[in-house]
């Protein structure tokens, strides 16, 4: 294994009412996040592979804790979404070879497929600051229903020396969506945007 994961956290909400109405079912959401150790921490290194490959880790160990959060088969899940945040003693780039080369084929496993991009953010930051992970359709970019986001944070990460990595996955849109556009009904799944 790759990555040192020092600490490991999940979070679940699920909302029952929104503006006096009844959501029912409750539309669900989980992150997974991981604090890793940042080898790269304090230098400069050409070759980030070793973060690509603590991505592709990180995406199945990841997407498979929100899944069972959730208490879906993977197949149920309807979107989802990826952030990093980096510790002050790396670089924004730390977080992109986290998330971009290899993290989306293992969460991709681990939640049934998935056409559409994984939505992503990357930020610095330190202990206790807010990291946001965009959420969209797994196979439909414009299902307006899902664009949404889920925020984490936990007290005591990132430390400089560290990534937070964050993968969020839902088992439904927004509450109450209404603004119009491509319905999950009537997504085709041919191009990953429709």
């Amino acid at each position: 294994m790759a990555a040192e994961i020092r600490k490991l956290a999940l979070f679940v909400d699920e909302t029952h009412m929104e503006m006096g109405k009844t959501i029912d079912p409750p539309t669900r959401r989980a992150a997974a996040v991981a604090v890793v150790k940042n080898p790269f921490a304090g230098r400069y290194e050409e070759d980030l592979s070793l973060l690509m490959d603590i991505g592709a880790e990180l995406g199945g160990l990841l997407g498979k804790r929100c899944v069972e959060a959730l208490g879906i088969a993977p197949e149920a899940a309807e979107s989802y979404g990826k952030a990093a945040m980096v510790g002050e003693d790396g670089e924004l780039e730390h977080a992109a070879a986290i998330l971009h080369p290899k993290l989306g084929a293992p969460l991709r496993a681990e939640i049934g497929g998935g056409k559409a991009l994984i939505p992503s953010s990357k930020k610095m930051g330190g202990p206790g600051h807010v990291l946001d992970i965009p959420l969209g359709h797994k196979d439909a970019a414009y299902v307006r229903s899902h664009f949404d986001g889920m925020e984490v944070r936990l007290n005591d990460a990132p430390r400089a020396g560290e990534i937070l990595v964050a993968v969020a996955v839902t088992a439904s849109g927004r509450p109450l969506p209404r603004v119009g556009g491509l319905v999950k009904d009537d997504i085709k799944g041919e191009d990953g945007l429709r």
